[in-house]
C-alpha cells in the first residue's frame, strides 16, 4: 500500500497548491509511515487518529517561522492527514477521533488491512500515479532527480 499513499499524497498537494518550492520528501514519509506501522503491528495505532496529525501540524505552525524549514516540515503532518483521507480512516469513528471517544485502541483493526484484495487495485493505481509523477517531473533524468534528492521539489506539469 505504499505506492497508493505516496502517489495520492503527492498529487493531492500538487493539485491543491502548485507550489514549485514545496518539499515532497517528508510528505511521502508522512503518508507511508502510518501504513507501514499499521501493516507491521496489524492493528490500529495512534497514527490512525486525526489527533496526532493535527497536533503535529499545530506544533510545526507554532514552532517554526515562515520559510524553507517550515515548508519542509509541513510535509510530515500533511502526509499523515492525507494518509487518513486515502485510507478511509474516518470509517472507524472511535479510532479516528481517539482519544476523544474515551476508548483504547487495543484490538481495533488497521483500516489498511481491512480492504483485502482492494489493496492490490489501489496499489496498481498508486503505481500508475507514481509513474505519471516520475514522467512529468522528468525524474528519469539525472538533474531533476538530483534536485529532488537535494531539495525535495518536483517540476510537475499538467501536460
Amino acid at each position: 500500500m505504499l505506492l497508493w499513499f505516496a502517489g495520492t499524497a503527492v498529487l493531492a498537494i500538487w493539485f491543491v497548491f502548485r507550489d514549485p518550492r514545496f518539499d515532497y520528501r517528508l510528505l511521502v514519509v508522512g503518508a507511508i509511515v502510518p501504513a507501514i506501522v499499521a501493516l507491521v503491528v496489524g492493528r490500529a495505532t495512534v497514527l490512525d487518529s486525526i489527533t496526532l496529525h493535527v497536533a503535529l501540524l499545530a506544533l510545526v505552525m507554532l514552532a517554526v517561522r515562515r520559510g524553507p524549514v517550515r515548508r519542509t516540515l509541513l510535509g510530515l503532518p500533511l502526509g499523515g492527514l492525507l494518509y487518513l483521507v486515502f485510507t478511509g480512516a474516518w470509517v472507524d469513528a472511535e479510532v479516528f477521533w481517539w482519544p476523544f471517544g474515551g476508548v483504547g485502541l487495543d484490538g481495533a483493526p488497521a483500516t489498511v488491512g481491512e480492504r483485502g484484495w482492494w489493496n492490490l487495485a489501489l496499489e496498481a493505481a498508486g503505481a500508475a500515479m507514481c509513474a505519471w509523477i516520475v514522467r512529468r517531473a522528468r525524474l528519469v533524468e539525472p538533474e531533476p532527480r538530483r534536485r529532488f534528492a537535494r531539495t525535495g521539489t518536483l517540476a510537475l506539469t499538467a501536460t
